[in-house]
């Protein structure tokens, strides 16, 4: 199986270390951000990487190069404008000829995505999609997961805690069936809203993985912060 990580933004809410450092390299523990993606992958056998980039690509590309220092096969996709999420995957996936499911995930959540039983579930459900879910306590500032076993029929936008249908959030980590893309737009979109939401229903074959795992959101200043603080490596 393959991967994209998708890491390609300005990292804007990172300010001021973002002037200087992409993102992806910057440092927790002992190791860029993104490394720890990439390790974890490894970890489940996924060791052909694709990295979509844009700022600060060169940086990125002559820290990683070709992977093999870390035992992988890094290849690279640039992004020269913004695509949005959607944009980007569908561009790599016509790039890079992908035409088997792909695991993808988002370059600023440092977590131990378990994509062994992601794959095992996608085989055995006939997934268009998996998506990894993570418990939180506060639901009121994310989208929320309705789910009918494993399915996931649909997302309560920011409920109160008490009217939440559980307490489980997009973690930011799927294996991806490259047909459900052919429902995106051409250029610019949100993979969530344009494809991920669409496949969500009735007839649904989205499915839920439930990451038990850490899981670190490091999209601002504080929450890199407190990844850098709490981690454990």
């Amino acid at each position: 199986m393959r991967s994209i990580i998708l890491a390609g933004g300005l990292g804007t809410r990172l300010r001021p270390l973002t002037y200087e450092t992409p993102k992806p390299l910057l440092p927790i523990r002992d190791r860029p951000l993104i490394e720890w993606a990439i390790l974890n992958l490894k970890k489940h056998g996924i060791e052909d990487i694709i990295l979509s980039i844009g700022y600060k690509a060169g940086m990125i590309k002559e820290h990683f190069k070709d992977g093999s220092q870390l035992g992988v096969r890094i290849s690279y996709n640039i992004e020269k404008e913004p695509l949005g999420t959607g944009g980007a995957v569908a561009d790599i996936c016509r790039k890079h000829n992908l035409k088997e499911p792909f695991a993808l995930l988002w370059g600023d959540n440092l977590a131990d995505y378990d994509f062994t039983g992601m794959s095992d579930l996608y085989q055995k459900s006939n997934a268009s999609l998996v998506m990894s879910l993570t418990q939180r306590e506060d639901v009121e500032h994310f989208g929320v997961a309705e789910l009918e076993g494993k399915k996931i029929m649909g997302f309560t936008e920011k409920p109160k805690r008490e009217d939440a249908p559980t307490n489980l959030i997009n973690a930011g980590a799927f294996i991806v069936n490259p047909g459900a893309l052919a429902i995106l737009p051409e250029g610019k979109s949100s993979i969530e809203r344009d494809c991920f939401e669409k496949l969500i229903g009735k007839n649904s074959r989205v499915y839920a993985h439930k990451h038990s795992g850490y899981w670190y959101p490091t999209d601002n200043l504080e929450k890199y912060k407190k990844a850098k603080k709490e981690f454990k490596a």
